[in-house]
């Protein structure tokens, strides 16, 4: 009977929000590693605008544990928190004289990784994913003179 890891990661990932990434990376290094319910107390507190869409995707992310492992929110555990640089919007402003002045917007995609810590449990590995495994087995010749063997290879598919 073979063993595989059961899945205890659940991910939220917002796009396109209206915060420049460093404004955001400041309140996401203070969550992250930290309780789901910690975090949340966190995030009323600090009065900042990134704030409110951080919390809504850490909201997110539970909902998610909650609806595809059926955890608790007393066991969630915030584990990766990464900000990324999003488009920038750009708009004109028309200013005197006619000329026209660009406002550029950033934007920033945010993802919360949470993970279950009181899943650490095992599960069978089904027959499907024995008969179709995701490496195949290759043998190569090997062309050295003296040694005539061949040589197995592991190649991903």
């Amino acid at each position: 009977m073979l063993l595989r890891k059961k899945k205890t990661e659940v991910c939220a990932l917002g796009r396109h929000i209206s915060v420049s990434a460093d404004k955001a990376r400041r309140v996401i290094d203070q969550i992250r590693g930290r309780s789901y319910e910690e975090t949340l107390m966190i995030l009323e507190l600090m009065p900042y605008k990134a704030c409110y869409p951080i919390f809504k995707l850490v909201y997110s992310a539970a909902a998610n544990a909650n609806s595809n492992m059926d955890s608790a929110e007393a066991n969630l555990v915030i584990i990766k928190a990464e900000v990324n640089e999003g488009t920038t919007v750009k708009k004109f402003k028309p200013r005197a004289r006619g000329r026209s002045y660009a406002i550029k917007k950033a934007t920033c995609h945010i993802t919360i990784v949470v993970k279950d810590i009181s899943l650490d449990e095992y599960e069978d590995i089904s027959f499907y994913s024995l008969k179709n495994p995701r490496w195949k087995k290759t043998t190569m010749v090997n062309r050295n003179v003296y040694n005539s063997e061949s040589e197995v290879v592991w190649d991903k598919k």
